[in-house]
């Protein structure tokens, strides 16, 4: 991922608009999850993931894949759409982006309770807001997955 810093200074305040248009959020949960060894946890990323054989991300997309939790590295493809979005860290790592091995050792270890069935994956070159009606959608899967949090990984 690119920091705000290395963008053209045209870029830099095109994403700083952006991010002002997030306002309404308190940073105050909604709900109060279970302790953290009880939770049930998905990853939410803007990556722009999805398995070999889904359909690619297009320009502007506001739609989710569904990452199943048992998917292994090597069939998970990247088609985010950004040019200034730097995918070397996916390469080295897919945990840098995806970080599902990483939250299978936090369960194998009881720091948490479990690790969701499915893990989804918007591609974030987008504008915000018209990515909530998605949102929402996907809030419905998650609950019917019993998942407490979700661990974002915002691209």
């Amino acid at each position: 991922m690119v920091r705000l810093a290395d963008l053209p200074e045209w870029d830099r305040k095109i994403k700083i608009e952006k991010l002002k248009e997030l306002d309404g959020f308190d940073g105050r949960p909604w709900v109060r999850p279970p302790p953290l060894a009880e939770c049930r946890i998905a990853v939410v990323t803007t990556a722009g993931l999805h398995r070999k054989g889904d359909r690619p991300f297009g320009q502007s997309a506001t739609d989710y894949r569904i990452i199943p939790g048992g998917t292994r590295a090597a069939e998970l493809v990247m088609s985010h759409q950004s040019v200034n979005f730097d995918r070397s860290g996916f390469h080295e790592d897919h945990n840098v982006v995806f970080p599902i091995d990483r939250l299978n050792e936090l369960a194998a270890s009881g720091a948490i309770g479990s690790v969701a069935a499915y893990h989804y994956s918007f591609m974030g070159a987008t504008q915000i807001r018209q990515l909530e009606p998605k949102a929402v959608e996907l809030a419905a899967l998650l609950k019917a997955d019993s998942v407490d949090a979700v661990l974002l990984t915002p691209i």
